[in-house]
């Protein structure tokens, strides 16, 4: 046996070769969708979609394109109107904000999005990406997966629409289409290279600058296919266009080119995957005649020659007791709101070390109630567990633990005539189903749920226990279906409505979550 052979089999052997890492697609296994990624020195700063959440359109910072960890959002509210607010029973489901495009240029940070709620574009402006503050812009109309771009002459545009790609300039303080400028038509039809049978025209446009071309990124579907990638490149910005089919593989699609310090280059992609929602994958890209060419032979690898992933684990999502420091943020940035929420009436400091979610309105449905605490699930699995102190509330209030989406799973407590019930409804027919109801007397309860994402098994358990120590699942599993009426992956929920009267308390000692699913005495 040669000696590197003889190597081999000893590191093999020892397990000490299986330590050699990589990292993997997909590099961040939640649902972060519609990626938009900027290079600023060794730093990358990525904007996506939460859409109807508040604060809205996240921003995420990693030095290695792999580890992410959440840093700021780019607004607290999109606009305080009934749809966004959940009241007089409006909602924004599946709406809100939607595809960002973030931009840096002339030491200032551009985070730009649109939204069908407001009918407007808003335009987000920051010296400070981590700290900000922000300064907001808004504009009719709400152009559709815009991406804003600098030229080298000053100039600035805008590219947007859906199959024929329009573009716009800009005033040079992006607040608003410039005066006297008119829309063109870019690109007649971009979804040409894909063929002509398409089910979704192109869209999802970002746009980049690479040696002096141009590289147009969009999305496009071919019927009885997959989700596609096609670009289009010109020596001018005005055109003339040539596009090509780019990628095609595991419907990995949607996003645009960003480079190393090293002067690698990748492109970023994301991927629908059931009820995780759609989650980023990266693709090395080599040059070839000019043109990016994406995947390794064709495919998005497994593997990736960049650093390993060390979790989402706290920097997409994190665990919460619920203690504060009186200089700290009232709530940590994994956290964002169903819908606006009403600041009056939740606390981290009226109940020192919990979260109380007090009532102050009557609700009679869960997905019209507000101030639901939510975080992102993860794959390929994960658990979330709470405690809640049930003592103070009313009778008609309903509290607990969530998961949401259209067909969301509810636990909780619920007071009916006086007696408390632990209470299980399953929404998994389309309609809420109270599939269980068992009477408790004590104060305290504790609740988790499973989730199970590997292979889109998509299904989740949920689990009571009395003491903390030994759980009991209750209900039928939860099937979790990925529906465009939500349009984001599920999500756990701390959760409190009334149905009766107003004044209720529930108040949740923490949140704990794992990347796993947990044995029975793990919490």
């Amino acid at each position: 046996m040669n000696k590197h052979l003889f190597l081999l089999v000893t590191l093999v052997s020892h397990g000490l070769f299986a330590q050699v890492k990589q990292a993997q697609n997909p590099v961040i296994f939640a649902d972060v969708p519609d990626m938009s990624i900027v290079r600023v020195g060794k730093s990358y700063y990525m904007s996506s979609t939460t859409m109807h959440l508040s604060p809205g359109v996240p921003i995420m910072k990693s030095t290695d394109l792999v580890n992410w960890k959440l840093v700021s959002y780019a607004y607290d509210t999109l606009a305080s109107i009934d749809e966004l607010n959940l009241a007089n029973g409006k909602s924004t489901y599946g709406r809100g904000s939607w595809a960002s495009c973030i931009r840096y240029h002339n030491g200032l940070f551009y985070v730009s999005t649109f939204a069908q709620t407001t009918n407007k574009t808003h335009i987000y402006i920051t010296k400070d990406i981590e700290k900000g503050p922000w300064k907001a812009i808004s504009f009719k109309p709400s152009y559709h997966d815009h991406t804003v771009f600098f030229d080298d002459d000053g100039k600035v545009y805008l590219i947007y629409g859906v199959g024929q790609l329009k573009i716009v300039e800009l005033s040079s303080d992006l607040s608003g289409v410039k005066p006297g400028a008119t829309e063109k038509v870019l690109i007649e039809n971009a979804s040409a290279p894909a063929g002509t049978n398409i089910m979704l025209r192109a869209e999802g446009s970002q746009l980049f600058k690479v040696n002096g071309k141009y590289y147009l990124f969009n999305i496009t579907w071919p019927r009885g296919g997959m989700r596609t990638v096609v670009i289009h490149r010109a020596d001018q910005i005005t055109g003339p266009w040539e596009g090509k089919l780019a990628f095609q593989d595991l419907g990995v699609a949607q996003g645009g080119l960003i480079d190393t310090p090293k002067g690698d280059w990748y492109a970023y992609l994301f991927r629908d995957y059931g009820g995780v929602g759609r989650i980023p994958y990266l693709v090395p890209v080599k040059w070839e005649d000019g043109w990016p060419v994406l995947g390794v032979n064709g495919k998005a690898p497994t593997t990736l020659p960049l650093p390993p992933g060390k979790g989402l684990i706290p920097g997409v999502v994190h665990s919460d007791e619920f203690k504060r420091k009186k200089s700290g943020p009232a709530l940590p940035l994994v956290w964002q709101w169903n819908h606006n929420p009403d600041n009056a009436l939740w606390s981290v400091t009226e109940r020192k070390g919990y979260l109380r979610l007090q009532t102050g309105r009557l609700d009679t449905a869960f997905t019209q109630a507000r101030n639901t605490l939510t975080q992102r699930t993860i794959g390929p699995e994960c658990t979330g567990a709470t405690s809640l102190d049930v003592s103070l509330l009313k009778n008609g209030d309903f509290a607990g633990l969530c998961l949401l989406q259209k067909q969301y799973g509810l636990l909780g407590v619920k007071v009916q005539e006086g007696q408390k019930y632990l209470v299980y409804v399953s929404a998994a027919s389309g309609q809420p189903v109270e599939e269980t109801r068992v009477p408790i007397s004590q104060p305290t309860v504790f609740f988790k749920a499973e989730c199970n994402f590997r292979d889109r098994i998509d299904t989740a358990h949920f689990f009571y226990s009395l003491d903390g120590k030994s759980w009991t699942r209750i209900g039928a599993p939860l099937k979790m279906p990925y529906t465009i009426p939500h349009f984001m992956g599920y999500r756990f929920g701390l959760f409190c409505y009334a149905t009766e009267q107003t004044g209720g308390m529930a108040d949740f000692d923490y949140f704990r979550i794992t990347n796993r699913m947990t044995p029975a005495k793990s919490f």
